[in-house]
């Protein structure tokens, strides 16, 4: 088979994830202890549900075993190095750790009103367990997440230790050894803070959701309609990518696992119609980042928001609606203007599915659609996970064609009964009886339908891949506890805007940058927290309002993960694609050109995010926005209707900034650009009749 046809095992795509992904380096358990982390992983979710929907606990306590839990979890599936996960044996030491980690997270709820009772005031075994807290938490981050986000959360550390001797503007006043415990594990505002409290309710949920969805096989319907609807266009397969690549990113929160399992599907086949290997890689690594801007999930840092700006997720939801839309706009063009550069078509009519069969499956979709109608009315977001889940055990049901009658009677019967019953009593609530019957149904299935162990499955799933997630909500609880202790925030906002001299424009490139040398190698999730602690106060001291500015450093996070020289999206496309992993990152920033420009159009125009705007307003700027795009695209890549000569090339990325940056006259200058290009291009278009340049080879 050549290597453009080759399809990846599910081990070389496990291989590739634990290369490039640090949260897939995990060990390959045998035996009971196998069995025991599954109980573990099991019983983690169960907690996680049980203590948010049934039971809540105070805030302390919950968030202690969710951080003891992770601990546990962690210490016994990570080794302290990649190279001794394979041999599936747990070192004696991390035992150790691991019990460490029980007596830290078992701490707040055995000694609750006793630490409540002393009103802060910390004795030696408070003292001893605080300090054993923060060393396990940076070590679990190391393994879990990796260096650059532990080394930070350690100079934050040693910043708040000794701010006596710091220089200049960075000086304080220091905090002694027990206040930095004491704030660090026994205040909420350090370890147990925000971060780890959106890590143990609102990401926890939508992680396991995202687990639920891929066990009703949805990601593979994604796929599926993604080529039945975009394989015969022209370019494809990259065209594939990008709607699957979008869709994937509902159920999935990194840029990594979304390259791994979409990729391994769609650069062979980009490759095989033939896109260069970097180009293929490329869209494949732009696409999959992108996923993280797609609502209604997004990635794990958007849940962040909701705590730190104080506004609702569909808030959130709504306002990052068209600003990723135009980021997936701007790739579908850079790779349309790609394919007919080189001449490449679409799939052939027997590598595209029915499309009859294909919507037969269109049930898959409804979790989705039922996340969007459960958020847009309103209710928590928690609420809406735990609904969003119990719809897709519903849907993953209907799989079975002999269920299909069985399940929708059961569901039935139910809710009637309970009307009846609600009737009778005087309390009726449709919300709970649909609830109810949704329960019992799922009740009936664990009788009869063989395949239940997928929910099982899920929730273990889920709960693993919520570990880093834990760890990297943590550690950035320590960076926000500094920044908190100290006013390091607001020293550093005002010094960016001073170096800035005060030019909004300057200060958003600063920030941009330090969003991606922060975002290189580290998870989107501390990545914001960082960034949104430090860099998002700066430019909202130049009258940006919170949301386009905590959006701002939100994209450039998920941004690093294309961006080289540490580009890790980029660099597991390259291994999926045989590719050199540098040009592949170079590929993928080009390609996602958008990304890099969008976060200042939001800034600069509100309107994007549907902020103060009006309908016409928006569509206006909506126009002026793609037309830029175009433009941009076509400068960029070197073909429109036909080639695009460099003169012709640098006028047409200049006339797509002027479109894209807000202003009447700018406008007016970059409509006229686009209009004379476009005029060109028909009117020399019938010397070259469309005839492609040379074929890229593979």
């Amino acid at each position: 088979m050549s290597d453009n046809n080759r399809t990846f095992t599910d081990d070389e795509q496990k291989a590739l994830l634990e290369k490039y992904d640090q949260e897939s380096a995990v060990r390959q358990l045998t035996g009971f202890m196998a069995k025991f982390v599954f109980f573990g992983l099991l019983a983690f979710s169960l907690y996680q549900l049980f203590a948010t929907t049934i039971y809540p606990l105070p805030a302390q306590m919950h968030r202690s075993i969710h951080i003891g839990f992770g601990l546990v979890l962690i210490f016994l599936l990570f080794p302290a190095r990649k190279k001794s996960r394979l041999n599936g044996k747990i070192a004696w030491y991390d035992y150790i750790l691991a019990a460490l980690g029980f007596g830290v997270g078992a701490y707040w709820p055995l000694m609750y009103e006793e630490i409540v009772m002393r009103a802060g005031e910390i004795n030696q075994m408070d003292l001893l367990v605080g300090t054993i807290a923060v060393l396990l938490v940076l070590e679990a981050t190391r393994r879990s997440v990796g260096l650059p986000i532990t080394i930070i959360a350690a100079v934050f550390l040693a910043y708040a230790y000794w701010g006596r001797q710091m220089p200049g503007f960075l000086i304080h006043r220091g905090v002694n050894f027990d206040n930095l415990v004491q704030s660090m594990f026994f205040t909420t505002e350090g370890i147990l803070g925000t971060p780890i409290s959106v890590s143990a309710t609102f990401i926890f949920l939508f992680l396991l959701f995202g687990s639920f969805l891929v066990k009703t096989g949805v990601g593979q319907y994604f796929n599926d309609l993604a080529v039945a609807f975009a394989g015969k266009r022209t370019g494809g397969p990259a065209k594939v990518a990008i709607f699957s690549s979008a869709l994937q990113g509902t159920i999935s929160g990194s840029s990594v696992a979304n390259v791994v399992t979409s990729g391994s599907f769609t650069i062979p086949m980009m490759k095989r119609l033939g896109y260069r290997r970097e180009f293929a890689g490329g869209v494949e690594a732009a696409a999959s980042t992108g996923g993280q801007l797609m609502p209604p999930i997004m990635g794990a840092a958007a849940f962040l928001m909701i705590e730190f700006i104080g506004i609702d997720y569909w808030t959130i939801a709504k306002a990052a609606a068209i600003p990723a839309l135009l980021y997936f706009t701007g790739v579908w063009i850079m790779t349309h203007f790609e394919a007919k550069r080189t001449g490449l078509s679409g799939l052939s009519d027997e590598e595209i599915p029915d499309k009859k069969e294909v919507l037969k499956k269109i049930y898959l979709l409804l979790p989705i659609l039922a996340i969007v109608f459960f958020l847009s009315t309103g209710i928590s977001v928690m609420r809406a996970a735990i609904y969003g889940i119990l719809t897709t055990i519903l849907v993953g049901l209907l799989r079975e064609e002999r269920f299909r009658k069985i399940y929708p009677a059961v569901f039935g019967i139910a809710f009637v009964g309970y009307l009846i019953f609600g009737w009778i009593t005087g309390g009726v609530s449709i919300t709970q009886g649909l609830i109810i019957a949704a329960l019992a149904t799922v009740i009936v299935s664990y009788f009869f339908d063989e395949n239940f162990k997928d929910s099982v499955d899920a929730l273990v799933d889920g709960a693993r891949t919520a570990l880093a997630v834990v760890a990297a909500t943590a550690a950035a609880g320590i960076i926000v506890g500094v920044v908190t202790k100290t006013g390091l925030g607001l020293k550093l906002a005002n010094s960016l805007v001073s170096l800035a001299n005060e030019q909004l424009l300057l200060t958003l490139f600063f920030t941009m940058i330090a969003a991606i040398i922060l975002g290189m190698g580290s998870p989107t999730t501390a990545n914001y927290v960082i960034t949104s602690t430090i860099a998002a106060p700066a430019i909202i001291l130049l009258d940006v309002a919170d949301l386009p500015a905590h959006l701002f450093v939100f994209y450039f996070g998920i941004v690093a993960d294309i961006t080289p020289p540490v580009a890790l999206a980029a660099f597991a496309a390259a291994g999926v694609a045989s590719a050199e992993p540098i040009r592949t990152g170079l590929n993928a920033a080009k390609i996602a050109i958008a990304a890099f420009i969008i976060p200042y159009m939001f800034v600069l125009q509100p309107q994007l995010l549907m902020i103060d705007t009006t309908f016409w307003e928006l569509i206006w700027v909506l126009f002026t926005a793609i037309a830029g795009m175009i433009a941009i695209g076509a400068g960029l890549i070197g073909y429109w209707y036909r080639k695009v000569y460099w003169p012709e090339r640098i006028l047409a990325v200049a006339g797509g900034l002027t479109l894209i940056y807000p202003g009447v006259w700018t406008d007016v200058i970059g409509l006229t650009v686009f209009g004379i290009l476009l005029a060109m291009q028909f009117l020399l278009k019938r010397n070259q009749l469309g005839v492609p340049e040379t074929r890229a080879r593979a």
